[in-house]
């Protein structure tokens, strides 16, 4: 089984994943910049599935040791992140969550300087990563409930096709049905129906809507 590093894996987006994926036999580092904090959450989480690989470290060091960079961070952390482990990350995948949003008016669509906070990502990374854009839309809620499937597809953008298959494994692995959506570039679109389903959660009064492809047989 892979490594993988969940950096802002304190958060509940990434808590959510780590816990799944611990539960699927995967060893998680569970990244911060704080490594003891790290260490802290890391041990919380492994109270909640025992017998799992999971462990706390520093971003850097979290991401050194890691077959594939998990970034599940809020935007106006998402550069200073990615130059702190930029070194790490070579030669490596890094599977982007972040969604640009601008508070506090979260449920309106922002597009940043770079298009979208993935495209950002690999220009600030460089080639030798592969940047892949990835559960944007999937509710933090439904993440925790570990024992259910989750209701939701994941749309993937990436421009590496094996390492959009590979991402495409670790949603099955999670418990969701992963969607080959076409190059990084479409995670223009991947991140801007995060603010839409936030919209409708309010509207609706609702916990963790999410998206469905129709017409697939997968």
């Amino acid at each position: 089984m892979k490594t993988l590093a969940i950096l802002g894996g304190t958060g509940k987006e990434g808590a959510g994943l780590a816990l799944r994926w611990a539960r699927h036999g995967y060893r998680i580092i569970i990244g911060s910049r704080s490594a003891q904090r790290a260490k802290m959450r890391a041990a919380e989480m492994l109270a909640e599935v025992p017998g799992s690989q999971l462990s706390g470290m520093g971003n850097a060091e979290a991401a050194a040791a890691a077959d594939i960079v998990v970034l599940s961070v809020p935007y106006s952390a998402h550069k200073a992140t990615l130059e702190s482990v930029r070194e790490a990350c070579a030669g490596k995948i890094l599977v982007d969550l972040t969604v640009p949003l601008q508070p506090p008016q979260i449920m309106t669509v922002n597009l940043p300087a770079g298009q979208a906070a993935a495209l950002e990502a690999q220009a600030l990374l460089g080639d030798s990563v592969a940047v892949v854009a990835a559960f944007q839309n999937v509710s933090a809620v439904k993440l925790r409930q570990l024992d259910q499937l989750v209701d939701c597809d994941v749309l993937v953008c990436a421009d590496d096709a094996a390492a959009k298959a590979q991402i495409i494994e670790l949603t099955a692995a999670a418990g969701m049905r992963g969607i080959d959506a076409g190059s990084l570039k479409n995670a223009v679109a991947a991140e801007s129906l995060t603010p839409l389903l936030l919209h409708i959660n309010r509207a609706y009064r609702v916990k963790g809507a999410g998206i469905r492809i129709t017409g697939l047989d997968l």
